[in-house]
């Protein structure tokens, strides 16, 4: 069967598969179907989780069902990485040192910069596969011959025909770089399934408990993808800039890479990729609240950000800023300067693997498309103008954005 016809297929069943024929979601049932044993706070946020969902998130067939899957997925990984750790004591004997964290609002570039990164073998990141079917990335590995990194893919293509629009605004392949919310999504503690779907209630809950014992695992499932070799990890994520707290009590020696963009200029685009990414799961999608959720998010992000900068207790040595209009117009000049700002080798090697990088997907692999209007999704640009005035004045009025 072709993807479009199982698209097909999944819109039919939703229209006449009754709701009560569905594998149950009731968070006892997916423990037992995963054969899996969660600590207390696993718990707490799995069923936190699905409560805010059957409040507030009417589930399409496809969702169901791929929540289902999802929910046993991320409950075998856990159990997975935790036995591991059981079994082999070297893993977390294996330090991670001075991880490298790159924060931003989303659509900023810190996707293109983690891609650019990564390109460089001395360096690690997590892969979209690894998060999925968690095993360490051997040297010399080719996606086009791994049977998880061709699932992988297989499932990112189908994804792309139930969400029409998101291999343009989201280019990512089995092998790209993967963001650490997938990774502390394993534990139900990221932000997400906010992203996915409509949990208000699961949101407050995860602010009020915070991140720390879900960087505690991230610790260990970043053990495992290192398999006992102390490593350089370049880490990515918007979200990270609501748990920094939780991340420097965990990697007390972080080093930070803050990348800016005009936000005015990238919130309705912002606002299109939510609403691409919740179409499949849901049945019914409001365009101005995902709008008004998104605005309100990322208005405190940008204030934590400047607060973050501020803090006193985190020297500028372990802080590199990146402007988007620089990046994007001269990226090898403004790695170099990272690497250069963190004492970091900057290999013949992988300027030709970033040069090469750059060849094969211009503009980072994003589409060229007109800008979404903030209006489009009810939002009043002078408004969003005055709450985001300090951020700009910090970071962007001087490049004119």
């Amino acid at each position: 069967m072709t993807y479009r016809l199982l698209s097909r297929a999944l819109h039919l069943a939703d229209k006449i598969v009754p709701r009560a024929l569905l594998p149950s979601l009731a968070p006892e049932a997916l423990i037992a179907a995963a054969g899996a044993n969660p600590d207390t706070g696993a718990r707490a946020g799995l069923a936190q989780l699905l409560d805010a969902i059957a409040a507030d998130s009417p589930l399409s067939f496809f969702g169901h069902l791929s929540l289902r899957w999802d929910m046993i997925r991320l409950l075998r990984n856990a159990q997975q990485i935790e036995a591991a750790h059981r079994s082999r004591p070297e893993l977390a004997a294996a330090p991670i040192t001075a991880p490298v964290f790159i924060l931003g609002l989303p659509r900023s570039g810190t996707s293109f910069l983690h891609a650019l990164l990564a390109r460089d073998e001395a360096n690690l990141v997590p892969r979209c596969w690894q998060t999925i079917y968690p095993r360490p990335r051997p040297v010399g590995f080719n996606p086009l011959l791994d049977r998880a990194a061709r699932t992988v893919d297989a499932q990112l293509k189908l994804f792309a025909h139930l969400a029409p629009g998101f291999a343009a605004l989201h280019p990512i392949n089995a092998d790209s770089p993967q963001e650490c919310s997938e990774i502390t999504a394993q534990v139900f503690q990221s932000l997400r399934f906010d992203t996915n779907f409509r949990v208000p209630a699961y949101k407050r809950w995860i602010e009020q408990r915070g991140y720390t014992e879900s960087f505690a695992y991230h610790r260990k499932f970043l053990q495992f993808l290192q398999n006992g070799t102390a490593s350089r990890w370049v880490l990515k994520c918007p979200e990270h800039v609501f748990s920094l707290d939780a991340i420097l009590q965990i990697y007390p020696d972080a080093r930070f890479v803050l990348v800016h963009r005009d936000p005015i200029s990238v919130l309705s685009s912002v606002a299109r990729l939510t609403e691409v990414l919740r179409a499949p799961f849901l049945r019914h999608i409001d365009p101005a609240e995902i709008a008004e959720q998104v605005s309100s998010c990322w208005i405190d992000g940008a204030n934590k950000l400047l607060e973050f900068d501020a803090r006193p207790d985190i020297p500028a040595q372990r802080k590199f800023h990146v402007h988007y209009e620089d990046l994007t117009s001269a990226p090898l000049a403004m790695v170099e300067r990272l690497y250069a700002h963190f004492n970091l080798p900057f290999s013949k090697q992988a300027v030709t693997a970033m040069d090469r990088l750059l060849a094969e997907r211009p503009h980072g692999g994003y589409s060229r498309h007109a800008p979404y209007s903030l209006e489009s999704f009810r939002l009043n640009p002078q408004a969003l103008q005055a709450h985001f005035a300090p951020y700009i004045s910090r970071y962007c009025q001087e490049r004119g954005a």
